[in-house]
């Protein structure tokens, strides 16, 4: 059976938005506008071609096709860089996959499942916070 993602579950910084601060999700993440902090996604991260990145993404696979100012990637599977994407930092992967006329600048290093989740704890904590708390529900009025 193929594993679907529901359109709805997927996580979206458009165009013409911009992020600053830490997000965790267990959902995909797609990134099209400016996003600067951390993001940690157990599932995909999609870094569209306009968007502007700077900070550390903690993901199980990021497929990037934009601009990268610095920070690192940490990523649990497979990392992909696409072609015309710019990317300035250092990358922790298992896998690893580049395109032709994709741009680096930084350091590679493959890392295993136990390492991602060594360097990954702070954020997998921050997700488990969040997931665990009630969601308060409002009294309509009577």
């Amino acid at each position: 059976m193929a594993n679907t993602v529901n359109v709805n579950d997927v996580n979206r910084i458009a165009a013409g938005a911009k992020f600053t601060g830490d997000i965790a999700t267990v959902n995909d993440i797609r990134i099209d506008g400016s996003f600067d902090g951390r993001l940690f996604s157990e599932a995909r991260v999609v870094v569209g071609e306009k968007a502007v990145v700077k900070g550390d993404i903690f993901a199980t696979y990021i497929d990037f096709n934009g601009t990268m100012l610095g920070g690192n990637f940490y990523v649990k599977d497979t990392l992909s860089l696409k072609a015309g994407c710019t990317v300035e930092g250092d990358l922790f992967f298992q896998r690893f996959q580049v395109e032709l006329d994709a741009k680096f600048t930084g350091r590679c290093q493959v890392m295993d499942e136990n390492e991602f989740h060594k360097v990954a704890a702070p954020m997998e904590s921050m997700l488990r916070k969040v997931v665990s708390q009630p969601v308060p529900v409002e009294k309509a009025a009577e």
